[in-house]
C-alpha cells in the first residue's frame, strides 16, 4: 500500500542526502577532507560544517528550539564564508559530530511539529516559514550541497557514486571512463565549431 505519511517521505529525502554527504569523507586524510577544490575554496568538511548551520538554524532557531551549532555568516555576524571551511584546530570528529547532533534535533523539531507549523526567520519583519517549506527547504540545500562533494570527491580521488550501497554510475573500468570523457570532448568542441560561424557561407552565397 502506497504510503501517505508525507512527513516520514520528506524525512527519509532528508537523511539519504545527510548519509551520502557523510560518505563522501570516508577514507581521505585531513588535507583531503579540508583542500579547495574550486577558485571559490569548495571543500568537503566545510560543506558538513555550513549544513550543520543551515539546519540549526531551520530546525532550531526558526522554530524557537535553538541549539548550537555553527553561525552562518549570512545569517549572523561572522566573517564571510566562515561556515565553509574548517580552521586547524577544528577536527573532523568535531564537525562530523556536530552535524550528526544537530542532524538529531532537527528530527525531534520534525517529529514534535505538524507540517503546517509556522517558524519566523529571525529579525523585526522575519519571513514565516510552515515546518512542510523548511523540510523542503533543507532537502534542496542538502542535496545541492551533496552535488558539490560529488564533484569535489572526484576530483581529490576520482571515487564516485550516489551512495554507499549503489554507485548509480554506467558500467566500464578506468579505460572505458577515459574514452567517455574524450567522446565528450570531442562533441564539445564540434558544437562550438559547428556554432563558432567559422563554417557559414558567406552572406548571399549559394549552394
Amino acid at each position: 500500500m502506497i504510503s501517505t505519511d508525507f512527513k516520514a517521505d520528506l524525512r527519509v529525502i532528508l537523511q539519504d542526502s545527510r548519509d551520502t554527504l557523510l560518505w563522501k569523507l570516508e577514507g581521505l586524510s585531513e588535507y583531503d577532507i579540508r583542500r579547495p577544490m574550486t577558485p571559490t575554496g569548495t571543500n568537503l568538511l566545510g560543506l558538513v560544517k555550513h549544513l550543520a548551520g543551515a539546519e540549526a538554524f531551520y530546525f532550531g532557531t526558526v522554530f524557537g528550539r535553538p541549539v548550537d551549532g555553527p553561525e552562518l555568516w549570512i545569517a549572523g555576524d561572522a566573517e564571510p564564508n566562515a561556515d565553509l571551511w574548517a580552521t586547524p584546530d577544528e577536527t573532523r570528529e568535531q564537525i562530523v559530530g556536530d552535524y550528526r547532533r544537530i542532524c538529531a534535533h532537527s528530527d525531534t523539531t520534525i517529529e514534535a511539529l505538524p507540517l503546517d507549523s509556522i517558524g519566523r526567520m529571525p529579525g523585526e519583519h522575519g519571513t514565516e516559514l510552515t515546518l512542510h517549506r523548511t523540510l523542503a527547504h533543507m532537502i534542496y540545500e542538502t542535496s545541492r550541497h551533496v552535488g558539490h562533494a560529488d564533484v569535489v570527491r572526484e576530483l581529490v580521488d576520482g571515487t564516485v557514486g550516489q551512495r554507499a550501497g549503489g554507485d548509480n554510475m554506467a558500467p566500464g573500468d578506468a579505460s572505458w571512463w577515459a574514452e567517455h570523457r574524450d567522446r565528450v570532448e570531442g562533441a564539445a568542441k564540434e558544437a562550438d565549431r559547428l556554432n563558432s560561424g567559422t563554417d557559414s557561407a558567406p552572406s548571399g552565397a549559394r549552394g
